[in-house]
């Protein structure tokens, strides 16, 4: 948020400002947890509304559309109440989404609750990150990789909580609950230091992206693909295309997650030693290098090197054009980050579809080939971006 309503906001202490660091970091760390929960408990939710391949994924191709729909009203949303408000309403939604993704079990409310499972994680992910952006920016050093790290180490705590209990027998319905208590706990403990100052009365709340706004989407949009990639299709080709045991290709992309992980907590140092620009083509660089290792060399030793290099390579390239996206002068903030966040994620969510159609017509070493060389291509394009303090 660029103000208060009287147009300017009270100067902070240092110890307030890493309050809102902290709760920033938490903030980034909810959403993660939860959503990585939901994984394990999607073959019981098959099983439970009785679907069959084609069904279930219709139904799960409704979490994404809440979350491209919330997206944009959250940002609205913030410049008018302030991102505490949303944050909360956002983070109430989820936990309550949470432990019914685990009961119902008729399609239709299974693909409702989703929706607004869906519309929470997407609302959290808008708001936060333009909580980051000023929080970054008043701090006066790069900090963005650091709150995109804790995505990633909520992500790999949730999937980890989730597994433990349900193997130790806990019951899905018990999980869900044990994991929305925890978050409700870390919820209620930073809720305090998240951003409650608004935008002014006369900005606006909706304006098509436009300049550098839908550059800086677009390289969003490749990276996020690049990430969906691993997703969805890692372990497909080192189970298929390499002949490694289907128990063991899940490694792939556990390789890329904590490869990802560790460089987004160097990241921030890293930028500020190299730089935007260098960050960005390097990453893109090396990531298309790796992904294209995993797909031409044989094994699953070399598969899961090129991966772990794609996850290097990925890991700073979004966060650095969260933080163009706060200080270019095209749109105000609060319009910018929604429509960089809504572009982005549209990558995640189309990029796995793309990909089966190009390899039905190809191949998939060739589909991710082509990948890699996106990946390639937009880290030029984000180097440039990169390359000035406030672009346009």
């Amino acid at each position: 948020m660029v103000a208060g309503p009287a147009g300017s906001a009270a100067p902070l202490t240092i110890d307030h400002r890493r309050a809102q660091q902290r709760g920033t970091r938490v903030a980034f760390f909810i959403p993660g947890f939860v959503v990585a929960t939901w994984a394990p408990l999607v073959p019981f939710a098959k099983l439970r509304a009785g679907l069959d391949d084609a069904t279930l994924g219709l139904v799960l191709l409704c979490l994404g559309l809440g979350s491209l729909v919330a997206m944009p009203l959250a940002g609205a949303l913030a410049a008018r109440q302030g991102c505490r408000r949303v944050m909360l309403a956002s983070t109430a939604l989820m936990l309550a989404a949470l432990p019914l993704l685990a009961w119902v079990s008729d399609p239709w409310l299974l693909g409702a609750v989703l929706l607004l499972f869906g519309a929470a994680i997407g609302a959290m992910d808008c708001t936060m990150n333009i909580q980051a952006v000023v929080v970054e920016r008043e701090a006066g050093r790069p900090m963005m990789s650091g709150f995109h790290a804790f995505y990633s180490i909520g992500s790999l705590a949730g999937a980890l909580a989730a597994t433990l209990l349900l193997g130790a027998g806990a019951g899905i319905f018990a999980t869900t609950l044990a994991i929305a208590s925890c978050a409700a706990l870390l919820c209620a403990g930073s809720a305090g230091a998240w951003r409650s100052d608004r935008a002014p009365r006369d900005a606006k709340v909706f304006a098509v992206p436009r300049g550098v706004v839908v550059a800086i989407g677009v390289v969003c949009f490749v990276s996020f693909l690049a990430e969906g990639a691993m997703l969805d299709w890692s372990a497909v080709l080192l189970h298929e295309a390499k002949g490694v045991d289907i128990a063991q290709a899940g490694w792939g992309f556990v390789a890329f997650n904590l490869a990802m992980t560790a460089t987004r907590l160097a990241g921030d140092r890293l930028v500020a030693r190299l730089g935007r620009a260098r960050i960005v083509l390097s990453g893109g660089l090396l990531g298309g290098c790796g992904l294209a290792l995993a797909v031409v060399a044989p094994g699953l030793h070399a598969g899961l090197a090129g991966y772990a290099l794609l996850g290097v390579g990925c890991a700073n390239i979004v966060p650095v054009m969260f933080s163009l996206a706060g200080e270019q002068m095209r749109m105000p903030e609060h319009l910018a980050i929604p429509a960089v966040t809504t572009l982005g994620y549209a990558g995640v969510l189309a990029g796995p579809a793309l990909i089966g159609f190009a390899a039905h017509g190809t191949s998939l070493a060739v589909a991710l080939l082509l990948v890699a060389g996106l990946l390639a291509a937009a880290s030029v394009l984000g180097a440039r971006l990169g390359r000035g303090s406030a672009p346009r």
